[in-house]
């Protein structure tokens, strides 16, 4: 007698939920895996003791506040005060901040809080109340520094070069000069420069001038003179910043739209159901294929090497790139329409050209206007990365701004720009949208 064993009829199913627990475990075991890779291939633990805190914090300070130098050439024993330490921002010979006093060859500086800096021919001292006085002199080819020991962190010195850095300023002293930064909160000389006639007046003052006041100018009025001044400020560039910004979304229009109406008569010949040729179809699909595949910044430095700098180098680069993903998205549209409204405009005899107008582009206007428009938003924040490699738009000026490693306040404010930028123009495209799909 035969006996047959038969497995029970629940194995299959047992089976299938150790698989998934077998997924379930092992899929994130994978992804830590990976992230433990990441964690020791990039040094991870190195560039945490890399980072310099100390730095971080005096960059973000710089992003919302202004810094005045007070800076003593110490071979000609010549006393300047700027702001920010640029030409344009300097004081008039022979006058400074309230805080800074010159008596003869002793300048004595008052950052506030007890800090007190003094110049004079025998060198500079820095008080810090808590800690002490920090005296440095020159002693032949190099420094000598007197101070409490040890030193603390916030004091860097060496034989050429001493530098301080405390809640109140900066002081820096070097073989040919002594600078000392006192910061205070803001954006300073963002309207008017110092040799403005309406600088350092207050709101009320301004408006007073600007409805009833005497005209500073008899050549023009107050309102006049202030825009004038606001519009061509030396440090702030306004006029400059604004044509950058017209660039910036002039690239982006220009190469959106332009991408748009190029790729939109090639989507018809990359389709199936539009073009039975299938070489031609297969050739237009790889050139899509090959030019959006290609990044955009590859095309920007192409172009920029072919053509020169200049914003329509920018919106060029722009154009290929969009031309191959508008083709690829635009046909594929084409290929999804309903072919009942295509047949009821053959049957009135219309011919192809006909038929793609009433019959194909209705269909696939939503599809059209949600990627152009999508496009645009995205060509917008990419146009600032185009122009910073052309030469053009407010990507310049922002690159130029970080070189200089000191108008950090320049940054920032360009980086506000950038971002107003990109929320008007989603708001513009979002009301686009509603008009051209929803008909609102």
């Amino acid at each position: 007698m035969t006996t047959t064993l038969t497995a029970p009829m629940g194995t299959p199913l047992l089976a299938t939920f150790r698989k998934r627990r077998l997924i379930a475990l092992g899929v994130p075991a994978l992804i830590l895996a990976y992230f433990t890779y990441i964690f020791f291939a990039f040094d991870i633990p190195g560039l945490a003791q890399r980072a310099k805190m100390d730095n971080a914090a005096i960059l973000l300070s710089d992003f919302w506040s202004h810094k005045v130098h007070v800076t003593r050439d110490n071979r000609s024993g010549d006393v300047q005060s700027a702001v920010e330490g640029e030409a344009k921002g300097r004081y008039p010979a022979g006058t400074h901040p309230d805080w800074v006093i010159i008596d003869g060859a002793t300048t004595t500086i008052d950052l506030g809080e007890g800090h007190i800096v003094t110049y004079d021919d025998k060198g500079a001292r820095y008080v810090v109340p808590g800690y002490g006085t920090i005296d440095i002199a020159p002693d032949g080819n190099r420094l000598k520094l007197i101070a409490p020991e040890p030193l603390p962190d916030w004091i860097n010195a060496s034989g050429n070069r001493i530098s301080v850095t405390t809640e109140e300023g900066r002081f820096t002293y070097t073989r040919s000069k002594v600078e000392t930064f006192r910061y205070f909160a803001g954006w300073e000389l963002f309207f008017f420069t110092l040799e403005s006639p309406f600088h350092g007046k207050s709101p009320l003052e301004l408006a007073a001038l600007a409805l009833w006041g005497d005209r500073l100018d008899p050549a023009r009025s107050n309102i006049a003179g202030m825009a004038h001044d606001i519009w061509f400020n030396e440090m702030w560039r306004h006029g400059d910043v604004a044509w950058a910004i017209f660039e910036t979304m002039l690239m982006a229009i220009l190469g959106t739209f332009g991408a748009a109406v190029i790729s939109l008569p090639l989507a018809f010949l990359a389709a199936r159901n539009a073009n039975p040729l299938g070489p031609v179809r297969f050739a237009l699909r790889r050139i899509f294929d090959f030019v959006r595949g290609v990044d955009g910044l590859i095309w920007t430095i192409i172009l920029s090497r072919a053509f020169g700098p200049g914003p329509m180098t920018g919106a060029l680069a722009i154009l290929i790139t969009d031309t191959g993903s508008f083709g690829k998205t635009f046909s594929e549209a084409i290929e999804n329409i309903e072919e009942k409204q295509v047949e009821g405009i053959r049957s009135t005899g219309a011919n192809a050209l006909q038929r793609a107008r009433f019959g194909v582009i209705p269909q696939i206007i939503p599809v059209l206007a949600s990627q152009v428009l999508y496009y645009l938003e995205s060509n917008t924040r990419s146009a600032t990365v185009v122009g910073a490699i052309v030469g053009g738009g407010i990507g310049l000026m922002l690159t130029q701004a970080i070189q200089t490693q000191k108008d950090w306040e320049e940054v920032c404010y360009y980086m506000v720009l950038i971002v107003l930028m990109v929320m008007a123009m989603d708001s513009l495209s979002g009301w686009l949208r509603r008009k051209l799909i929803k008909g609102e």
